[in-house]
């Protein structure tokens, strides 16, 4: 009960602090054909994301078999999560905020080199679920390519716990709109768009946990993740 209550004080602090303002939709899209940098492009572009802050907590699905595929995507050679520069910063700043009020960030993915994305679009289509690559849900382009998207969570620093998001992570199904929620479980939704919009981040509205930070010229990466 103290640490339920904890968690609502500090979702009260965190609303209170985090800037306000409508959700805005942000897809992840193929209409724009990018071009594809060198890896030495990438070496000098992307950064982990706890080297920003050591205190993010990572958990890179993709280089698991705990994903919607079943098993570890090409391109994942370790559990890493990176990011372009500026939105890895932005992040640090975020982490920042949420730490005043007893909150931190766990990240699933940053950037996702082009042959995981593919890889996506193959097990959709091998395994009948075609479906959601018609519906956006799985894009055969993403700004995760570019290094400017973002997968993640809140926790509960002292115990590790993920707060209550609704749905898991990678949910394809209306549940996961970031609006489609009611209670504690909406509280916490919307701390996390507000509390990454304050920082320059947008979310996409039918994944609650998909947020994009807009970075000028970005182009897409195939370098794997070491």
């Amino acid at each position: 009960m103290r640490a339920d209550f904890r968690a609502r004080a500090a979702a009260a602090a965190l609303l209170a602090l985090a800037c306000g303002g409508r959700t805005a939709a942000v897809r992840p899209t193929e209409a724009q054909a990018w071009a594809t940098a060198p890896d030495a492009a990438a070496e000098s572009l992307l950064v982990d994301v706890r080297s920003v802050d050591s205190t993010i907590v990572v958990d890179a699905r993709y280089a698991t078999p705990d994903n919607f595929t079943g098993q570890p995507l090409p391109g994942y050679e370790a559990p890493r999560v990176l990011l372009r520069r500026e939105p890895a910063a932005a992040l640090g700043r975020v982490q920042a905020r949420l730490r005043t009020g007893g909150l931190g960030l766990k990240v699933f993915d940053g950037y996702r080199p082009v042959r995981a994305t593919l890889a996506m679009v193959d097990w959709a289509e091998r395994t009948g679920r075609r479906e959601l690559v018609d519906s956006g849900y799985i894009a055969r382009r993403s700004r995760h390519n570019l290094g400017v998207a973002v997968d993640l969570t809140m926790v509960d620093p002292a115990s590790g716990s993920e707060v209550p998001m609704g749905t898991p992570f990678d949910t394809f199904t209306p549940e996961a709109h970031t609006a489609n929620a009611t209670g504690r479980v909406r509280r916490y939704r919307q701390i996390l768009v507000q509390v990454m919009e304050s920082e320059g981040f947008r979310n996409y509205e039918r994944e609650w946990w998909h947020f994009s930070y807009p970075v000028p010229g970005a182009v897409a990466f195939d370098r794997a993740i070491r």
